[in-house]
């Protein structure tokens, strides 16, 4: 059975706001009879607050009323009630600082060899500003005159997936169809 949040601060509420038996309060929170007990005696749990099952949608009051009119009665936890995890936002790509001059370097080999990546999922691949990436294109950026195009993924700026799901998506938007393979080996040059 699903615990309530904060089992000694509910079983103090429930103690102090309800006619429940020991056993009953002892059995929702997951306690020991005798520890339910001590509660009731002011022995254990001084100074804990108590906490509002009601009010935080553990239980209902129906539910309490029920378990009050019959001893033997168990109460049980609205499953619904417990709260679900948010989902932590990837926030900003960090870049070691050793890792950071090179970052124009990628960013000159994903606009060379990958046009259809747009600037916003270069952007987001190498953890960069739409500007910076608009520097390196018009060779405008402060560095221009030694940056050479090296591959993102050899330089540990991204990783093999992420650079193949952002061609993915830019394959779907450009019109379907598979994106050009990520290039492994050196293109050969015919002289």
């Amino acid at each position: 059975m699903a615990q309530p949040l904060m089992p000694k601060a509910t079983a103090v509420w429930l103690i102090e706001k309800t006619s429940l038996t020991f056993e009953q309060v002892a059995d929702f929170v997951g306690m020991h009879p005798l520890e339910v007990q001590a509660i009731a005696d002011g022995e254990v749990a001084q100074g804990i607050i108590g906490y509002d099952p009601v009010l935080n949608g553990q239980l209902t009051r129906e539910e309490i009323a029920r378990c009050e009119a019959d001893s033997s009665a168990r109460l049980n936890i609205t499953h619904s009630a417990l709260p679900i995890p948010k989902a932590r936002s990837k926030g900003a790509r960090y870049t070691p600082v050793s890792k950071r001059n090179d970052r124009p370097d990628g960013i000159a080999w994903l606009l060379r060899n990958h046009p259809q990546l747009t600037e916003q999922q270069i952007s987001k691949l190498l953890g960069t500003t739409k500007d910076t990436i608009a520097k390196v294109r018009d060779r405008s950026h402060w560095n221009s005159a030694n940056i050479k195009p090296r591959d993102p993924v050899i330089l540990g700026l991204v990783t093999q997936s992420d650079l193949n799901a952002a061609l993915a998506a830019a394959g779907d938007r450009a019109g379907g169809g598979a994106p050009p393979p990520a290039a492994d080996a050196p293109e050969e040059t015919a002289a």
